[in-house]
């Protein structure tokens, strides 16, 4: 297999574009509800709302980098922010 070929760029873009870009989506709006000083309800319609912006902007911005490891990189931010949004959701469940 030639993993130089530019198809393998695209495939591997098209992927951190969707599933990567969903996952960090995800943590991010997990992480924003927690951190936003609105009640539950409000923090977690306001995240959700801007969600739909940020997974346009994720997928835009997975196209316009220079290379799909730079895209891969970037998308590893997701752990921390997924750190965030769900850690206390994990610590009630195994305390």
């Amino acid at each position: 297999m030639n993993f130089d070929h530019p198809a393998w760029s695209v495939l591997s873009r098209t992927l951190a574009a969707l599933l990567g870009g969903y996952l960090f989506t995800y943590a991010f709006t997990a992480a924003l509800a927690r951190l936003l000083p609105l009640d539950k309800v409000d923090a977690m319609v306001v995240a959700t709302l801007l969600s739909f912006v940020l997974y346009t902007l994720v997928i835009l911005w997975a196209f316009a980098c220079r290379s799909a490891w730079r895209v891969w990189a970037g998308l590893a931010l997701a752990l921390p922010l997924g750190a965030i949004g769900f850690w206390p959701q994990l610590l009630e469940k195994l305390g």
